[in-house]
């Protein structure tokens, strides 16, 4: 049942990366088109939303980033959840290579981008921007390049990006959390502990889990705190275990739910609105600024020594192994596509430098993920093509022997 889940979230997140392709696309043809002007009106443009004596008026862009988003995010934490108690993560003999891997894919960006700062004078508040691998697009290029390399990879891809996020979520939290307004907060946490108690004694119907759900974020929201942290928390208390009455899990039916939405509205829209870039006027000089250069290489180089070199080690050390039935250039390219870090990495560039969607510093987070996303994707695309061909018709690898056969 767990694989049979993880395998349906694959089939989505991979469909999905085509359409948050094509949102990414949309996005540029119209930031330089004749309607460039009324696009960027349009996300500047305020909103409000009135229920009564609540009253919210934010921008387009802000309504996607923290209305939106926290959708995203209450998706990720599910997903975090089922797999820690009962998907890939529940087992320790397949989580040390993905777990290390991941935290060499966070490490080596990373430095990749401190150093560039120091040499470049890349701004320091941008380091964590190239740490996060966007699954859907990863998974839509895997998809693609990947017909008839073993599934463990796919496997090694999703449990990595899993942790991947934990990692990103854990960094929102600790350095974009600052200047809280601590009553709407407390109230939020108030809520979240109830509904967790609640949940564990009655039965809770779907609408009422909607409305907590909307009490969390508004009270999140007033605090002045990513709504991201608030929206995992609120994924924490949905119950696994499955009902009495029909014996369904209240947790993979909000996931079964979500997913939809979450892979083929959400993450586009959230694409169409940060992934315009304006081409007029675009010069040299800010192409190559020491931001857009740092992002990029970071993405692009820090990506795929981190999370190769930890794999490795957790080879050659024996506490873990490489996927079964996987070459280590199958690795390689599977390493080089942790690369694209389109949505995560845009968002915590939101969250990293706060300014207007076509401010200078947000152009140069746009084109330094955008960049060195394309330029990951493509190398992933070449290995992973070269490494399929190289597959003897048994489905071995031929360079490198007979893999291990316990999996990643």
């Amino acid at each position: 049942m767990a694989r049979r889940l993880t395998l349906e979230c694959l089939k989505t997140e991979a469909a999905s990366g085509t359409v948050l392709g094509l949102a990414a696309v949309a996005a540029l043809v119209v930031a330089n088109s004749p309607w460039s002007a009324d696009y960027f009106a349009w996300l500047k443009s305020e909103h409000v939303l009135q229920l009564g004596p609540i009253r919210l008026e934010e921008s387009i862009s802000d309504w996607i980033k923290e209305g939106l988003m926290a959708v995203f995010f209450l998706v990720v934490g599910l997903e975090i959840k089922y797999e820690i108690l009962r998907g890939e993560l529940s087992d320790p003999r397949r989580l040390a290579t993905p777990v290390l891997a991941a935290l060499g894919g966070m490490a080596g960006p990373a430095a990749v981008y401190l150093l560039l700062s120091g040499v470049i004078g890349a701004p320091h508040q941008g380091w964590p921007i190239p740490l996060a691998t966007d699954i859907a697009f990863a998974l839509a290029i895997f998809g693609l390049v990947g017909k008839g390399l073993p599934s463990s990879l796919r496997i090694f891809l999703l449990t990595l990006a899993i942790v991947d996020d934990l990692g990103a979520i854990a960094l929102i939290a600790l350095l974009f959390s600052e200047g809280a307004n601590w009553t709407p907060l407390f109230w939020a946490l108030g809520l979240l502990f109830i509904g967790g108690v609640a949940a564990q004694r009655i039965r809770i119907a779907a609408p009422l889990w909607v409305l907590a759900f909307a009490a969390v974020w508004y009270l999140t929201l007033q605090s002045g705190i990513s709504t991201s942290l608030t929206a995992v928390a609120f994924a924490l208390i949905v119950p696994i275990t499955p009902r009495r009455e029909d014996h369904q899990s209240p947790l993979k039916e909000a996931m079964h739910d979500l997913h939809p939405w979450n892979a083929f509205l959400v993450l586009p829209l959230f694409a169409f609105a940060k992934a315009g870039v304006s081409f007029a006027g675009l010069t040299l000089d800010q192409v190559f600024a020491p931001l857009v250069v740092a992002i990029a290489l970071g993405l692009f180089f820090g990506k795929q020594v981190g999370v190769l070199g930890m794999a490795w080690l957790a080879s050659a050390l024996k506490i873990g192994a490489r996927p079964s039935g996987a070459s280590w250039l199958q690795v390689y390219g599977v390493s080089l596509l942790c690369g694209v870090g389109f949505t995560m990495s845009l968002f915590i560039g939101v969250l990293a430098f706060p300014a207007a969607v076509d401010s200078p510093e947000q152009v140069e987070v746009k084109l330094g993920v955008i960049g060195g996303s394309v330029l990951s994707a493509l190398a992933a695309a070449l290995v992973l093509a070269i490494a399929s061909r190289r597959l003897e018709p048994g489905g071995n690898p031929q360079a490198d022997g007979p893999a291990p056969a316990q999996g990643a």
